[in-house]
């Protein structure tokens, strides 16, 4: 029911306090803001970290050094991207992460997210990435050193079938994704596999190389 004054009809939102109206609008353009300089940041290319020089391959062959030190340039390497290591097999010879949230504009001290489109895409969506590092001897000496890296990205409903790319993965090993070997839903909100993203394997790779070798 509308109020009156002096003959002019108030709605509800007119009445509301001068300070509650003024609040509100303040929080909008404060989001607006946050939005605005996301996406300028992005856009403008904010002094993330710098390519390394590319690898030739993936898996790379390294020669004359030691697993020890093989194995331990590669955990700063990913610790130096933000990502915590979930799990270390020395005798199977590969490295887990833990997934880590992707970074979006506003972080550029985390260098999950390669590129500007992989920056904007974890600003406004919800991304995870995991990150499998494998150091295996090579039988020419030295070792083969790859990298495998797994986006996702959360299911927030959390009503999808069970179908490949909406499950969980039963148990990943490095070079032996089955999209088909699921059990189930992981949870009310879940996550489900995009694929590999192929330009923070390339970025990573060319890091632990650079580590590795000293160029």
């Amino acid at each position: 029911m509308s109020a009156r004054v002096r003959g002019i009809a108030l709605t509800p939102a007119a009445r509301r306090p001068a300070a509650d109206r003024f609040g509100r609008r303040t929080l909008l353009r404060r989001w607006l803001v946050v939005a605005g300089l996301s996406l300028a940041g992005c856009a403008g290319r904010l002094p993330f970290r710098s390519p390394p020089p590319p690898p030739a391959s993936n898996p790379f062959h390294l020669a004359g050094t030691s697993l020890e030190a093989t194995w331990e340039t590669a955990v700063d390497v990913l610790r130096s991207y933000g990502f915590r290591i979930g799990e270390e097999r020395r005798l199977e010879g590969y490295i887990a992460t833990e997934p880590m949230v992707g970074s979006g504009c506003l972080e550029p001290w985390f260098s999950d997210s390669i590129g500007s489109g992989n920056r904007l895409e974890s600003t406004l969506q919800s991304i995870r990435r995991r990150v499998f590092v494998t150091v295996r001897p090579h039988e020419t000496g030295g070792f083969l050193v790859g990298v495998e890296a797994i986006k996702e990205k959360e299911d927030v409903a959390g009503q999808v079938a069970n179908s490949p790319g909406n499950a969980a993965l039963q148990e990943y090993r490095p070079g032996q994704v089955d999209l088909n070997d699921v059990v189930g839903q992981t949870g009310p909100s879940g996550w489900y596999v995009l694929g590999r993203d192929l330009a923070l394997e390339q970025h990573l790779l060319g890091s632990l190389q650079q580590a590795l070798t000293g160029g």
